[in-house]
């Protein structure tokens, strides 16, 4: 997979190059029917608080008003390293306008999910007495309020909280230069898709990592800012925001029992680099190459 990101970074940044050797005389227009897009970038996110209930052998609890953040990874040159690019926060998509104006597109917004350390929550359920010898919840508890200690409870989805979404967007461009060496445009959509979840949970005295479960879905609407380039190449600014329901985020790897599940709001921001194919002819160029 990194070696076909590396070829694909190498093709976007080839392209402002043979993009000003084309001939202008025929128009190319970056939301008409017939173009396709494939964008790569990184993001922020945000959530709301969130009750979240887990449950498994010997247990089955609520954590209200939970606090989580993302996480990302210090600016460095990981961020274009072939090896380690898929590390931090990033967002992958490509789309194709089947009318004017209208965008399909599929893509994944790789996210990250960390509970707070030192969270201040409310307890709520049953833990078998004699379980858990670490931070010594034992019995029944009616929103009792407590502090977490990473070291003794933690709950995290940091490789990660991956959105899988299609999207439908009306995408319009309010401004070209002649030459075409310089566009702007706007999108509006709205998404739904599925979560991948990447869990790492530990409690009891037991640290399991990189559980993988599909855990739910979510909802969301996005907004873009897109600066075009030679009518090939753009840098897009975006940002959304929705509701998230982990219907049951598998905890443990060797427990079908042990789940987590909880709704939380969310907003997210990403740049992003990508590039405009226009692959039919009518899409005002009738001798364009179908690149």
């Amino acid at each position: 997979m990194n070696k076909l990101l590396l070829i694909g970074l190498m093709f976007l940044l080839a392209l402002p190059v043979n993009a000003q050797k084309r001939k202008a005389s025929k128009a190319k227009v970056s939301d008409k029917q017939g173009t396709l897009f494939f964008y790569w970038g990184y993001n922020r996110s945000f959530y709301t608080k969130s009750d979240i209930r887990f449950s498994g052998n010997g247990y089955d609890f609520t954590m209200k008003d939970a606090r989580a953040h993302d996480n990302p990874e210090k600016l460095s040159w990981d961020y274009v390293n072939p090896a380690k690019i898929t590390i931090p926060q990033f967002n992958i998509r490509m789309g194709y306008y089947f009318k004017n104006n209208w965008v399909l597109s599929l893509g994944y917004d790789h996210t990250k999910y960390i509970f707070a350390d030192h969270n201040r929550v409310k307890l709520s359920g049953y833990i078998e007495p004699g379980l858990d010898n670490v931070s010594n919840l034992s019995g029944e508890y009616t929103d009792a309020e407590i502090v977490t200690n990473r070291e003794e409870f933690h709950y995290e989805n940091s490789d990660g909280l991956n959105y899988i979404r299609a999207e439908l967007a009306r995408s319009y461009q309010w401004y070209e230069t002649k030459s075409g060496w310089f566009g702007l445009s706007t999108t509006v959509g709205l998404s739904a898709g599925t979560i991948l979840s990447f869990n790492d949970f530990r409690f009891a005295g037991q640290n399991d990592k990189r559980t993988i479960s599909l855990s739910g879905y979510g909802l969301s609407a996005h907004l873009g800012l897109r600066f075009e380039f030679f009518q090939h190449v753009f840098l897009q600014a975006n940002y959304g925001g929705g509701f998230m329901h982990q219907v049951g985020v598998k905890t443990r790897p060797n427990d079908a029992t042990a789940r987590a599940s909880q709704k939380f709001g969310f907003m997210e921001m990403n740049a992003v680099i990508g590039a405009l194919f226009y692959i039919k002819q009518k899409n005002n160029c009738n001798s364009c190459p179908s690149w």
